[in-house]
C-alpha cells in the first residue's frame, strides 16, 4: 500500500502545474469544451491539451485545406483528439516537478505491482483536476458545464471513460456528446 503523504504530494505538484499551465492558456479568452491531463500507456508524467471552438475551427479549415477532407468533417474528425489540438503539450514547462516526482516513483516494467503503480499515477492526476475543479478553474471562459474534463491514457482505453463519469456532471451536455462521439 503506497503512504497517502505520497498521492499527496503528487496530487499538489499536478495541480500546481496544471493550473499554471490552464491559467496561461485561459488567458486567450477563447471558450473551452475539453480539457486533459493525458499520460501514455506506461504512466509518463502527464501534460495538459485543450481544445476550444474558436481553436477547433481554425484548425478544422487549415487541415482541411491541406487534405481532400471537407472543414466540417475535419472537425468531427479532430474534435476529441488531443494530439491534434494546437494546445497539445501546452505549459509542458511547468510540469518539471511533476517529471521529477514521477521519475522517483517505482519504475516497474508490467505485472500487478506495475498496474497498482499506474492505478496511483491515474489517482493522483484525477484528484489534481478535480481540485482545479472545485477551485472554479474550468468555469473561467465558459460555463462549467459547457466543459469536459479528463484524465487520459493514450491510446484511449475503457478506464478514460470511467475517469470522465467521475469529474464532469452526467447531465452536461458536453459530456452527453463526448459519449456519444468519443467515448471508448
Amino acid at each position: 500500500m503506497v503512504p497517502i503523504e505520497d498521492i499527496e504530494i503528487l496530487v499538489e505538484e499536478i495541480a500546481n502545474a496544471a493550473r499554471k499551465s490552464f491559467l496561461n492558456l485561459f488567458k486567450n479568452g477563447e471558450r473551452y469544451y475539453y480539457c486533459t491531463l493525458y499520460t501514455t500507456e506506461e504512466g509518463h508524467a502527464p501534460n495538459v491539451s485543450a481544445w476550444s471552438w474558436e481553436a477547433l475551427e481554425r484548425e478544422a479549415t487549415t487541415q482541411a485545406i491541406n487534405s481532400n477532407i471537407p472543414q466540417p468533417e475535419m472537425a468531427t474528425v479532430i474534435k476529441w483528439s488531443y494530439a491534434d489540438s494546437p494546445y497539445c503539450g501546452f505549459g509542458e514547462e511547468n510540469f518539471l516537478n511533476v517529471r521529477q516526482c514521477f521519475a522517483a516513483r517505482p519504475f516497474l516494467s508490467g505485472g500487478e505491482e506495475w498496474q497498482k503503480e499506474l492505478t496511483l499515477r491515474l489517482q493522483a492526476m484525477e484528484l489534481a483536476m478535480k481540485k482545479l475543479d472545485e477551485e472554479g478553474l474550468f468555469a473561467l471562459n465558459q460555463s462549467r458545464n459547457s466543459i469536459c474534463i479528463f484524465v487520459e491514457i493514450m491510446p484511449p482505453v475503457e478506464i478514460n471513460t470511467e475517469i470522465a463519469l467521475r469529474l464532469n456532471n452526467q447531465s452536461s451536455t458536453a459530456l452527453q456528446e463526448w459519449l456519444l462521439e468519443a467515448a471508448e
